[in-house]
């Protein structure tokens, strides 16, 4: 069909200023963002959504900064990319921030490409996610950046629990940029390429003297496996959109729905053989309680969160007849599975996520008790540990906790006790639960007994059994209604499916509030 001359034009100038925006900082800065082993603000986005349902907003905006000679300065996009699309046919909204223009620093114009996404991802219920690539804030435009920061801010916090929101630091984020990621749900970083700080090496060199790199300071190890900061690391930029994706299979689009089933067919009542052999019976014995949990949910298929970061606690997601469900664990081979300040903060922030978004609980125990120590009294283990006693209490998902060996005293509480609000409880046989374990304890109970015996020691273990045989075992707590089963290791799968089911259609109410006050 024929066009008409005038409206040809038009097309043809659109079109023009089209290419000329998605060049972004000239040929030269794409180059050089490849050869830093990076991708462009737009190939990362078309590499995450599903092939051909991006759609970009506000491709024309531009900044109307006047100082320092800005308004002679080109800024295509004004440093950020924003859009919708769909990941696995479900629509999500996303920006990424362009190193190659102005650095991808924050300004007005760009701060309200970003607010405008936010705010219809909210409107709409559809995840949110962040790529940043940024210099920071944009010194230029002055007290309009950090107005800029404070309205993403704002929007990260009350949309919380509202929407999914997840952040890609794919390049530097320093200074108040990187408080906005810190308020989404997960972090992602990449070695080698990612960067977190507030201050940087420069400032801390002037500061107090002390010198370090970039990767030391804010790379991805150090925010994986020391500061607690990220959630998720990976060796590419691929394969961190392939966690993203995985990620948001497990996650509902905002919380007005339940999270996505996709049953697989593994058998509900799958028996549980290798059970027997992974966990030992002696409670002295390690083992990695990541294999216990692949081998209770279906396919195998866990997805472990914060992997690297107090792993004396193990948090993540998988699935239970199809449905997701959220994962809380002691692991015995790290610290002997006790509770320390990092591994309670770990697990509450985690159990808070579940509970905004629908996703039900499940809590393996097999704990001593808190990690004792000055240092843990001094850094506040009092404090940190009250977190999780609080998020558990406070959420109303479907909750079901198993105790696996240890569950001893305060440890066995935080780790969803059925006052804290477990709606089933199962134990294995070899589960010892009690205040504390029975050595000390009859070391306690029967101190005078044991001293005045002719043989000690020989008193001391008869004490030692004879505790043992009233407490620490799961009868006891049987007898008593703490525990709802008793059941064998080769039947947890199908047990805990039952349960689940059971639970799907609970509703539980709180008391009318504003909000708790959970001790920070």
């Amino acid at each position: 069909m024929a066009i008409r001359p005038e409206i040809e034009k038009l097309l043809k100038e659109l079109d023009e200023r089209k290419k000329k925006i998605e060049l972004a900082g000239g040929e030269d800065k794409l180059e050089k963002q490849h050869q830093l082993g990076k991708l462009t603000a737009r190939e990362r986005i078309l590499k995450l959504l599903d092939p051909g349902s991006y759609v970009e907003t506000d491709m024309f905006v531009h900044h109307r900064c006047d100082n320092f000679g800005m308004l002679k300065v080109e800024a295509p996009d004004d440093g950020v990319v924003t859009g919708y699309g769909t990941i696995d046919g479900r629509q999500v909204f996303i920006f990424s921030q362009d190193f190659t223009v102005l650095g991808g620093s924050l300004g007005e114009a760009h701060a309200s490409k970003i607010v405008k996404v936010m705010d219809l991802a909210a409107k709409v219920g559809a995840p949110l996610i962040g790529i940043n690539d940024s210099g920071g804030g944009r010194i230029q435009e002055g007290i309009d950046a950090q107005y800029g920061y404070t309205r993403i801010f704002y929007r990260n916090s009350i949309y919380s629990g509202v929407i999914p929101q997840l952040s890609a630091i794919l390049g530097p984020c320093a200074g108040g940029a990187v408080y906005s990621p810190a308020i989404t749900d997960f972090i992602f970083m990449v070695s080698g390429i990612s960067r977190m700080f507030l201050t940087g090496p420069n400032v801390i060199k002037e500061v107090t003297g002390e010198s370090i790199t970039d990767e030391e300071l804010g790379g991805a190890k150090v925010h994986n496996s020391i500061s607690g900061v990220a959630h998720f690391y990976s060796e590419s930029e691929e394969g961190c959109f392939t966690q993203i994706r995985r990620l948001l299979t497990f996650v509902p689009n905002s919380n007005r729905e339940n999270p996505p089933v996709h049953y697989s067919g593994d058998p509900l009542d799958r028996k549980n053989e290798k059970l027997l052999e992974i966990v030992p019976a002696d409670g002295k014995r390690p083992y990695n309680v990541v294999k216990v949990i692949e081998e209770i949910v279906d396919d195998h298929d866990f997805f472990e969160v914060m992997y690297m970061w107090a792993r004396n606690m193990v948090i993540g997601f998988a699935r239970i007849h199809g449905h997701p469900i959220g994962i809380i664990a002691n692991n015995p081979m790290v610290l002997a599975g006790t509770l320390d300040i990092n591994a309670s903060d770990k697990a509450a922030r985690f159990i808070r996520f579940c509970d905004c978004f629908n996703i039900p609980l499940l809590t393996l125990v097999d704990t001593p008790a808190f990690l004792p120590g000055k240092f843990q009294e001094f850094g506040g283990i009092i404090r940190h540990g009250a977190k999780i006693l609080f998020a558990y209490a406070e959420a109303t998902v479907p909750k079901v906790t198993l105790v696996l060996r240890k569950g001893y005293g305060g440890g066995y509480v935080a780790m969803c006790h059925r006052e804290l609000g477990a709606d089933a409880v199962f134990a294995w046989p070899m589960a010892e639960i009690a205040m504390m374990g029975a050595e000390g304890a009859a070391n306690i109970v029967f101190r005078r007994e044991i001293e005045k015996a002719p043989d000690p020691e020989k008193k001391r273990q008869e004490k030692i059994q004879e505790y043992r045989d009233q407490f620490s075992n799961p009868y006891a707590s049987g007898r008593r209604g703490y525990i709802d089963y008793i059941i064998r290791p080769d039947e947890t799968r199908a047990m805990i499916c039952r349960a689940f089911e059971m639970l799907w259609t609970k509703e539980e109410e709180r008391p009318r509030k504003k909000h708790g006050s959970i001790p920070l």
